[in-house]
């Protein structure tokens, strides 16, 4: 039996506008844990980005930091824990970046 070419092979879309790789549709959001969500400023690598998680997962009462990096844009931290907004956007600005909201 011959394997079918490429163009032969049946498509099923994932959406309107392409397969989910391409489409121009926005993404369904992640199922993450609640926490609390920060924006910030300055990111421009993943030193950037671990180096932000580290800080904050260092304040008492984070259970846990990601940090969902745009380099040169606005990146987004999510804090879960019962750490306070204080005490999270200290360690940001102590490890030398900027929250914006």
């Amino acid at each position: 039996m011959q394997t079918p070419s490429r163009t032969e092979l049946p498509v099923t879309p994932t959406s309107s506008t392409g397969c989910g790789c391409c489409s121009t549709e926005a993404a369904p959001a992640p199922q993450t844990a609640v926490g609390t969500g920060f924006s910030l400023e300055g990111l421009t690598c993943g030193g950037c980005k671990a180096t932000v998680e580290k800080a904050v997962n260092a304040v008492a009462g984070v259970e846990s930091a990601t940090v969902d990096l745009v380099p040169g844009g606005i990146s987004r931290l999510i804090v879960s824990g019962s750490a306070t907004a204080i005490a999270v956007r200290d360690a940001v600005t102590s490890a030398g970046y900027k929250v914006t909201s």
